[in-house]
């Protein structure tokens, strides 16, 4: 299950097998259920993506959201209690799933960013997002996985923005699958002992 926004619903992408979700579960061989919905933020997923977790059970479960908490002024601290929330629930099954909280790309070098206070500003409070939600998920033994390099690697190259100026095109989508498939390979691949 691939819990988010329109990063994990792979908004930008040529087609939905192009998003990072799609490729993580076609490597494992696995079903995917990918609830997120673009312009979602935590509490926005707290409110309709958390309920599918009890109707599916899923063994394996991604989380990606922050980025419309931080556009939409939410503060930090704010961020830091719905993730929390999160991060929580999604434990709090009966059977534990293995989970992989993923950081927020970096995004500071796309085009739109100058509508969100410009680069460095959006440089700077992704970074403080991203600090809560890495330390929310290593607090509860998640599987911390940073794609800030990934996102902006082909910074530059052709379709690696979308043409909507602010999402990731397919190069990005596959640049972050490959570093989120390095953190969990070995833990999702196997069978639950």
């Amino acid at each position: 299950m691939a819990l988010g926004d329109s990063y994990t619903i792979g908004t930008g992408a040529s087609d939905p097998s192009k998003s990072w979700p799609s490729i993580i579960a076609s490597r494992l061989g696995a079903e995917l259920t990918n609830p997120a919905v673009n312009g979602y933020t935590t509490l926005d997923l707290i409110r309709d993506e958390l309920p599918y977790l009890g109707a599916i059970k899923p063994d394996l479960v991604s989380i990606l959201i922050g980025v419309n908490d931080l556009v939409q002024g939410r503060m930090p601290e704010e961020y830091r209690d719905s993730l929390a929330r999160i991060y929580d629930d999604v434990t709090a099954l009966m059977v534990r799933p293995r989970v992989a909280a993923v950081s927020i790309p970096s995004w500071s070098h796309v085009p739109a960013a100058a509508d969100f206070g410009g680069m460095e500003h959006v440089a700077r409070q992704t970074a403080r997002f991203n600090a809560v939600a890495e330390q929310e998920a290593r607090a509860r033994n998640l599987t911390w996985v940073d794609i800030t390099e990934a996102s902006t690697s082909g910074v530059g190259t052709e379709g690696w923005i979308a043409s909507d100026d602010l999402h990731p095109g397919d190069a990005q989508y596959a640049a972050w699958a490959e570093v989120i498939w390095s953190a969990v390979r070995d833990i999702w691949s196997t069978t639950p002992g």
